[in-house]
């Protein structure tokens, strides 16, 4: 079914969309207070609830700031795929001490996200620069304290931000102890390889999060991660992390450990 006829079904408003060349199409719709950004067909890329545009309002953007278990300090955070902004615009304004690069290869969602979700102009901690993310993560080696990686076309991620060179590459571009968040499709046939690139790549097995049965599933890997880290030392850090920017990080350390070894007293990043 095309956007058009799901929105006739559904009763949204279709407030701007068509593409060109390159270009994807991109469509604004809103139903119950909350907007919704869709490239190529229906499937909602990003949203906000326009009662509280700064907050994420989906799930896996959530699951995305699970990085802070592991860097709780970032100085520099490197986002590649813009989408509506959400992740952008919530580092922005409640991690202060942060600086965020966002590169997004489409000038239109860029444009998008400034006219209808929102995203502050740049400043001296925000900046969004069109280009390709796989040529920026390859050129900068070694400048972020997290890699956020969050871009697709309609059906799934896109491809050259999936494969093992730029898995390296992404590896390469964070300094030591930083981490990588990927956004993949839960259902996607191919979640099996992507893992396995990404526990090539870095040398110990992805921690994954799926903050909703069916949802997407958000990777985590990290440079230089250490043999093993305490869940007592997780569930602290998780719980000032949640006062402090009220988002659900005690279940996602809890979604961690049940996924991991339930009766061990340590997350372990390697067997030895």
């Amino acid at each position: 079914m095309t956007l058009d006829g799901r929105k006739r079904r559904l009763g949204l408003r279709v407030l701007a969309g068509r593409g060109e060349g390159e270009e994807p199409r991109i469509a604004i719709s809103e139903q119950d207070g909350v907007r919704a950004l869709h490239l190529g067909d229906e499937r909602v890329q990003s949203a906000m609830r326009l009662a509280d545009p700064n907050a994420l309002e989906l799930a896996y953007t959530r699951a995305m700031m699970a990085f802070l278990l592991f860097v709780p300090h970032p100085r520099e955070v490197l986002m590649i795929g813009l989408g509506g902004g959400s992740l952008a615009k919530f580092i922005h304004h409640r991690l202060p001490g942060v600086r965020t690069t966002v590169v997004e290869l489409h000038p239109r969602v860029v444009a998008a996200a400034r006219s209808f979700f929102y995203l502050p102009e740049d400043d001296e901690r925000l900046k969004v620069q069109l280009g390709d993310g796989a040529d920026y993560v390859r050129s900068h080696p070694g400048t972020a304290d997290a890699l956020l990686v969050d871009a697709f076309d309609a059906r799934c991620p896109a491809p050259a931000l999936a494969d093992a060179s730029f898995l390296a590459d992404a590896r390469d571009a964070l300094r030591a102890g930083g981490a990588l968040a990927l956004n993949l499709l839960g259902d996607d046939p191919a979640l099996p390889r992507h893992l396995k690139r990404l526990e090539a790549a870095f040398g110990t097995r992805p921690l994954c999060l799926q903050p909703e049965p069916g949802s997407n599933v958000v990777a985590l890997a990290l440079r230089d991660a250490p043999a093993r880290l305490r869940w007592e030392v997780l569930k602290r850090r998780g719980k000032a992390l949640e006062q402090a920017l009220g988002l659900p990080f005690g279940a996602f350390v809890r979604a961690l450990r049940q996924s991991s070894n339930p009766a061990g007293r340590a997350l372990k990043f390697s067997e030895e």
